[in-house]
């Protein structure tokens, strides 16, 4: 297939997985299906390409690397919202959407977040087309290794956040210690770089600057919309979070500052 076929199938396979979530929403009057839910895209948009033909070596390689880190998330969010009220920020828009709620959240929430699962799982559409007869190179070998470190600090990260909240800490207290101590967001800085480390892993694939559409996407969604700005303004009103902001880099690792 060309390109352009493997897209339009992917939008077709994606599209009929997210309008699929929105019915699971309306039966269950729970829009943070789509958070439990994203991993799982993802992994599908790599896992449907190497079925389709795109039995590369890199393929594969991609496909396991997208499974290790979608399914792990979709398992982790599940079980952490098991139980628990839908997530307060599609609480709110759900109380601020009124009437119109399940027209915007199909199309802001589902639609956008399928469109999204396609541009970020672009890398995985791009080897199938292009890596077949590929070897791997120096570039795939520094990819892996850089999807290595994004993948210890998701997961590390995770499990100390999820281990922090299962302890019941005290109204107000925060995480602080670990690879909290180092970065705000380790979790989130795992993430970005897992998606840069995918991407070197294709640059060298012909037209592989057109894989940068996926790590620049996440980078940008995570630092300057639905990652650490909005939480960061769920935590504006802690004293202890503003103290632990001044010390403490947003972003990438760095040793703490003295106060």
């Amino acid at each position: 297939m060309l390109l352009s076929e493997h897209l339009a199938f992917t939008f077709a396979v994606i599209g009929a997985f997210v309008n699929g979530l929105f019915i699971l929403s309306l039966v269950f009057k729970r829009n943070d299906i789509a958070d439990v839910a994203w991993g799982t895209g993802i992994f599908i948009v790599a896992l449907i390409h190497y079925l389709s033909g795109g039995q590369s070596k890199l393929s594969l390689l991609l496909t396991v690397l997208a499974g290790l880190w979608g399914i792990r998330l979709t398992v982790r969010i599940f079980l952490r919202n098991r139980k628990k009220p839908e997530d307060f920020r599609y609480k709110k828009w759900r109380d601020e959407w009124g009437r119109w709620f399940y027209v915007r959240s199909y199309f802001q929430v589902y639609l956008l977040q399928g469109l999204l699962m396609v541009v970020i799982g672009y890398p995985f559409i791009h080897a199938s087309v292009f890596a077949e007869g590929y070897s791997f190179t120096t570039l795939t070998y520094l990819g892996l290794a850089i999807w290595s470190v994004g993948y210890f600090f998701e997961v590390v990260g995770d499990w100390q956040l999820d281990r922090f909240i299962r302890s019941k800490p005290a109204p107000g207290e925060i995480l602080t210690s670990g690879l909290w101590k180092y970065s705000r967001h380790p979790n989130y800085f795992g993430e970005v770089t897992m998606w840069w480390g995918i991407w070197l892993m294709v640059s060298a694939l012909p037209f592989g600057y057109l894989a940068l559409v996926s790590p620049l996407m996440i980078t940008f969604l995570i630092l300057k919309v639905s990652g650490i700005p909005m939480l960061e303004k769920a935590f504006a009103d802690n004293p202890a979070f503003q103290e632990y902001k001044k010390r403490t880099s947003a972003f990438f690792p760095l040793p703490p500052k003295k106060e």
